[in-house]
């Protein structure tokens, strides 16, 4: 079992927020996707106080190593949330974390409050690469703006509380231990990187409705591999990596660098099982070392 800010899982590989629709998934798949789930727990995708209707397509471009996408966060809004995912999330079997997002204190408050009054929310992860309406700045961009929200929503988180931090800062592991004396149990990174995708009609015009987008996959993994190795050094509380990841031979270098726990993203949207088949070959790197992984396994080797 993996001790994660107290959350017990049974092994190190979560989701990205985001990237696996649980709620589509078990449509195609039904209860052979709750039997064995690709996940230890669940991170919802980013929950707001109001209803987002994302950005205008195109919404996807695939580049040569990853995806840039700028989906602009689409969601119930939290009422919508706690009346029609919920329910539906908590049946997946596994520890579920909400990821939310706000323009301030005073809107992850709110957030914050709804979600540890509910039982079926096992912790809360907050996206910190929100830009402040006061400041214009990401709130995880700047280890002040970060401590001063974060010191006003702490009092009010009775679930653990993760801080996904933004990569695009000056000094990563600043941030993240401003996070860590402000109260975070834990941190996760890598978000996605600024990118921009020109049109294929040329032009100088943009191909994405939102202009620009967060880069993933394999493409920033050398990046994520740097950050979360900085990162590691700098605190003591559990750090979530991930960037990347198509193997499990990823996630051990996560490991290796001074992860806890690893997240699957866009590996996700090429191979819906990717979270599981990560997680046997992680398994199968510890036993053919001749360790046994510290989560449940049932990987053997002659």
């Amino acid at each position: 079992m993996i001790d994660l800010c107290g959350l017990r899982l049974a092994d190190p590989v979560l989701n990205g927020s985001g990237t696996f629709d649980a709620i589509a998934a078990q449509r195609v798949f039904g209860d052979a996707l709750v039997d064995d789930f690709p996940f230890s727990a669940f991170v919802s995708k980013t929950i707001t106080l109001a209803p987002r209707a994302g950005n205008p397509p195109p919404r996807l471009w695939e580049t040569a190593a990853g995806m840039i996408n700028s989906i602009g966060l689409p969601n119930r809004g939290l009422a919508g949330y706690l009346e029609h995912d919920l329910p539906r999330l908590a049946a997946l079997g596994v520890p579920l974390i909400t990821n939310v997002m706000g323009a301030g204190a005073d809107e992850l408050v709110r957030l914050v409050d709804a979600l540890g009054a509910r039982e079926e929310v096992a912790a809360i992860e907050l996206n910190v690469s929100c830009p402040n309406v006061r400041t214009g700045l990401d709130i995880g961009a700047d280890p002040r703006e970060l401590d001063a929200v974060l010191r006003a929503v702490r009092p009010h988180a009775t679930k653990p509380l993760i801080v996904k931090l933004t990569p695009n800062t000056a000094d990563v592991g600043l941030v993240a231990r401003a996070a860590q004396d402000a109260g975070a149990d834990a941190v996760s990174l890598i978000n996605t990187l600024r990118a921009y995708a020109p049109s294929p009609r040329g032009g100088g015009e943009p191909w994405l409705g939102g202009e620009t987008g967060g880069l993933s996959g394999p493409a920033i993994r050398a990046v994520a591999l740097a950050q979360v190795r900085a990162v590691a050094r700098r605190v003591t509380i559990p750090v979530i990596g991930m960037g990347g990841i198509q193997s499990g031979a990823h996630a051990a270098q996560f490991l290796a660098v001074g992860a806890t726990a690893v997240a699957v993203g866009t590996e996700s949207f090429r191979d819906p099982a990717a979270g599981a088949r990560i997680r046997r070959e992680l398994a199968e790197i510890h036993a053919k070392s001749g360790n046994t992984p510290p989560w449940k396994s049932s990987v053997s080797v002659a």
